[in-house]
This record gives structure tokens, sequence and C-alpha cells, in this order.
């Protein structure tokens, strides 16, 4: 890359102790994607930089922020890999983050480094292979892409082929939430938008207007470049009619770099950094309150859709924290306002006590979806995904069940997803003495499937059709013996998430505390970090097996637990406090409870959970 072209990258003005945001991405071949990551983890820290970086065997996509002269630092350094060769970096010089909040919600209060299969999931289906990137449309720098709509009559000589007017059309690859404060509007010149909710949404709405798109020269743009990369691809690989597309190089930034009073843009770019939203000289507002209807682009309130967690527009007039908010995508879709707030609130737990093989519980099926993962151009808006790992001798049907009440609490901002654990246990009870004969007699019920994360050595594993009666009393301790099944487990978890889509977070209860615990360490230690944003660990403890070495565990943790006082008859409090101890102290909260051996529902527990998981919407 030549001086002149990283000098104009990195105007911004402002000296080295300024604050900048950095946003880039490449799509490339990486042979280790964990060791590039570690290496990220490492780098970043050391440069005291923040924000977010997604490395997937098909490149690296990155928003950091921090002081500028850290950032031109990492630039260097990441210039000098040859992986990186022709790589935009995006620098711009800004004021320091001073809302907290949206500092928070942006991922830019801490650093967060993830190993995913793919930088942006165009597609919600973890099957369908996604297009190949080479098939991406040809790339047009803000100058021939003003040009392009400049002269749609006309030619031009480094863009697009002859046209006339109705035979170009503009496709906006972002969501509505950002096209509602800022889009292209040039005169004669159709400009589609999709009005999704989020990025995988984009490849039905394109299977919906293929007769709008067919045979036209298609101008693709979206904030940076990096979705219009993959959704250029898809429209291409439909084949004949679909060949002419085209993307905004550097996305809506560098168009705006290049003209700043706005040119054919109007309004704001939307962005995903603690800047919410970057204007041109213009000024000039295109979005509206959603509830008065009055002018209004700033979202920096964070109001939510109640019904999908999108963003909305609401005025400080018409902001009320007591107030529902409905999209007006939910509103074409016939959703009405919903009273969920503290009626909802009832004194009401949930039990969740660990069994001993006595309870009768049937399997069921759980239903999966996807989310669009973090990424530059992307931003979470469906609710929470989580993977949750039941106790010893549980199933998933089981913990679901038992879980119910706490789903419903957070039905607004999580789906709990439940899985079975590998290792199927035999069916056991405990004797009791039959009056009518000398012989202990079993449950008349049939017996239902029962699983562990981790057992005992020389643990049987090989499940019978009948009740046996167990070799002695239920053991609150057992959970000391049980060393083995580790590698097994890992594996399988690490398979079922490739197969599931990826997740938010995990929660483990119990023995699926700790499981989940061991999980995370193991992906810190194989490649930099775990895959999750956080954890939550209920009635959890430090599984005797491995070693931790004296690392924390990276993770944004939460730790629910009974107190001292004796409540928790299966798990003491000092081993989850134990647990808790080995994540890294200063993204760890800890709830203790008086509830036992469960994950307590009222208030004020369900309120410290709800404050947990809020701050990764």
């Amino acid at each position: 890359m030549d001086a002149t072209r990283q000098q104009e990258q990195r105007r911004g003005g402002g000296d080295g102790d300024r604050y900048g945001v950095l946003l880039y991405y490449k799509y490339a071949d990486v042979p280790d994607a964990c060791a590039l990551a570690a290496f990220y983890e490492e780098h970043c820290r050391g440069l005291s930089l923040v924000g977010r970086v997604r490395v997937g065997p098909d490149g690296v996509n990155a928003t950091l922020g921090g002081r500028m002269a850290a950032l031109e630092k990492h630039i260097a350094e990441i210039s000098s890999n040859a992986l990186f060769d022709g790589t935009d970096f995006k620098l711009a010089s800004c004021e320091d983050p001073v809302d907290e909040k949206v500092a928070r919600e942006c991922g830019f209060t801490s650093l967060s480094v993830r190993v995913v299969k793919e930088l942006v999931t165009l597609c919600s289906n973890p099957t369908s292979a996604p297009p190949e990137i080479s098939s991406a449309g040809r790339h047009l720098s803000a100058a021939e892409f003003h040009s392009v709509l400049q002269n749609v009559a006309g030619t031009s000589s480094v863009a697009v082929a002859p046209a006339k007017k109705k035979e170009v059309v503009v496709v906006d690859a972002r969501n509505v939430y950002e096209t509602r404060i800022g889009k292209f509007n040039a005169p004669n010149v159709e400009t589609l938008d999709p009005e999704i909710r989020q990025y995988s949404d984009l490849p039905s709405w394109i299977d919906e207007h293929t007769e709008k798109l067919r045979g036209k020269s298609i101008l693709m743009y979206c904030t940076g470049g990096i979705r219009c990369e993959m959704a250029s691809a898809y429209i291409r690989s439909k084949g004949e009619g679909f060949e002419n597309v085209f993307q905004l190089y550097g996305g809506i930034q560098r168009y705006l770099e290049q003209f700043p009073d706005g040119g054919y843009f109007e309004g704001k770019n939307f962005v995903f950094d603690h800047r919410i939203s970057v204007g041109s000289l213009k000024e000039n507002i295109l979005g509206t309150c959603l509830i008065c209807g009055s002018s209004y682009d700033d979202y920096s309130s964070r109001c939510r859709c109640n019904h999908c967690r999108m963003l909305v527009l609401v005025c400080p007039t018409c902001q009320d924290s007591n107030k529902e908010y409905v999209c007006e995508l939910c509103q074409k879709n016939g959703k009405e306002h919903c009273q969920i707030s503290t009626k909802q609130d009832c004194d009401i737990q949930i039990g969740i006590s660990e069994p001993s093989g006595f309870e009768k519980t049937s399997i069921s099926n759980h239903n999966v979806t996807s989310k669009v993962p973090w990424s530059n151009d992307s931003e979470q808006l469906k609710r929470l995904r989580i993977l949750c790992l039941h106790g010893f001798r549980q199933n998933a049907s089981n913990f679901k069940g038992r879980t119910s009440a706490l789903a419903k609490k957070l039905k607004h901002i999580a789906e709990l997803v439940f899985i079975d654990a590998p290792h199927e246990l035999p069916f056991v009870y405990q004797p009791t003495q039959n009056h009518c004969s000398d012989k202990p007699s079993p449950p008349s019920a049939t017996p239902k499937r029962k699983f562990a994360w981790l057992i005992a050595p020389n643990s049987s594993c090989n499940t019978e059709q009948d009740w046996k009666a167990a070799d002695a009393p239920f053991d609150p301790l057992q959970y000391q013996q049980q060393t083995e099944g580790f590698e097994e487990s890992y594996a399988y978890l690490e398979k079922a998430i490739s197969q599931m889509g990826s997740f938010d977070g995990i929660l483990g209860f119990s023995q699926g505390a700790a499981m989940a615990a061991l999980f995370c360490r193991q992906q810190q230690k194989t490649c930099g970090a775990p895959k999750f944003r956080f954890g939550m660990f209920c009635s959890g403890y430090p599984a005797p097996v491995g070693d931790f070495d004296g690392e924390p565990i990276k993770l944004p943790s939460f730790h629910c637990f009974g107190n001292g006082e004796g409540h928790d008859r299966q798990i003491a409090n000092r081993a989850s406090t134990e647990l808790a101890g080995l994540f890294q102290q200063d993204c760890c909260s800890i709830l203790e409870h008086d509830m036992g051996h469960i994950i307590p529902t009222r208030s004020p527990y369900i309120d410290q959970i709800r404050s947990f998981l809020s701050s990764f919407l």
C-alpha cells in the first residue's frame, strides 16, 4: 500500500492522544484462525484497544477503538502481514466515549476477540453453503459510484456499461433501523430498501424481488463494505441476468470522506461504535419519532421494540420508561403493545433441584434458530441466544421444563436452547422397603433417559431397559468423583455448536456449570478466547478435571448460587465461590440467594439476571 493512500486513510485530525475508531475487514484464507485470534488478543490488549475482532477461516472483521497513536501502531503491525495486502483501513478521529451505556452496548468498554465460522452470516440456515466470495460484485470507488448516480443515462468508462435510467437500480444492503436515518437518494434512480431487521433476511428479500433485479445494473452499498461482498456474490450466483453487480468500495464511510457535503447521501450514516451515527455537512434529518412523527434521528437512548428488540427512534418528549414500543415492521405484522413489565414479575420461583434418578420426565426436541454475529457492519438485533447445559442425571427436556419460569421472564431478551449431555446413565432408583415383599420394588413408570457431562471412573454408561437399585443413598458430594468423560463431552459440544449455529452465551446448572467452565477454559487454551460473549454458571463448582493453569478464564461471567447458610445441600457455597474465582474478576458478577439448589426467578434475583443479560443486547 503506497504512502499517500496510508495517509489518506488515517486522516481525521488531532494528535496521537486523541481517540479514534478503526474499521476494516479482509476476506482471505486464514490457515490457523485460532493462532491469529490469539495474536489479536495479545496485540490489541498491549495497545489498550477495545472493540470487536472476528477471525474466521475466510478472513478478519474488526471494529476497534483507542488512542490514535495506538490504532496507527496496530495498522502498521497488521499491514506487515501479507495476509492483509490491499486492506482498506478506515480510521477516524473522534471524541472519547462519554455515554457508558452506549459504549457498553457497542462493545467499546472491553476487547472481544472471537473465532467464528464465517465473518458475516448471510444465510440463517447453517446447513446452506454461503456464496463464493470470489464472485462478489466489482468494486466502485466513491467517485465512480457518484459518477454513475450523476449520469445514469450516459456511460461511465470505469464503471458500468451504457444504461438507461430504468436499467440502473440501487440496493441498500443494510437493516431498516439504519436506513431510517440515512440513505442514498439520486433523482431518477430507483433505490430499493429491503426493510429487513437483520442481514440474514436479505437473501429472502433478494429471492422475492429477482424480477426487479434481473437484467439491471445493480449498485449496492452498506456502512463499510463487508455486507455488500457476500450479498453481491449471492445475487451474481443466480446466473444469467444478474451479472452486472457493483458495490461501493469502503461503503458510506468512504463516500462521505470523498463528498463531505453528503453528495447523493442524505441524513446520517449509522455506525456500530459509540459514535452511533456520522453525518455530512448538510446535517439534514431523515428519521422520525416512532410515537409523534417529529423529525428525529438520535439512537443514543437505545429504545427498542418490545417484540423484536430492534432499535427504534423515540424523541425525548415521548420517551417513558413505562412505555412499550412496537417498531413499524412489527406493526405491519399486526403486533400490538404488550403488557410485559412489572405485572409479570410476580413472586414466583422455580425449583431446579438436581435429581438422584427419581423424577419421571420425557425427552422432547428443541427448536433452534440462528442469529447474526457481531461485525462492524451488523448489530445483534435478535434475542440473545444461550446454550443451556443441564445438571447430572437430567436431560434437555427435564431442564427446559424446570427453567420454564426463567425462560418466560427472559423471553424478550433471551432464547434458551437446551441440549442433552453425551453420557447416557443407567436407570437407578433408591430402594424403599415394600411391606408386602422382602424385596424393594422399583418405580412402576417407564424409565426416562438421563445424561451426564462428567462421570465417575469405571461408571457403566451402557443403558438397560429396566430400573436398577442404587448401590447406596444419594451422596451430595458425588460430583467430586466425576472426573472422566470431559474429552467426549467437549468434542460433542463443539460438533453440536457447529451444527446448531453460534451462541451469544452459555448457561450451565450444577454439573452443567462445571462443564461450561471447562469448555470455556479449553477454548481459551486452544483458540485464545472462549467463543461465547458471556457465561452464566448456576450452582456450579470447579470440576476435578484438568488444570486451569492459574490463568483466569477471560469471559464476562454471572455466578448464581446459594449463600453460606446451608440452603444448597448439594453444592456448597464455597465450591461455587471457588468456581467464580477462576474467572476474570473485573467482569465477574455474583448473585447469592437463599433459595437452595435452584435458579431463582423472583425479584430481586431476576432483576439482576436481566441486568446482566441486557448489557449484551
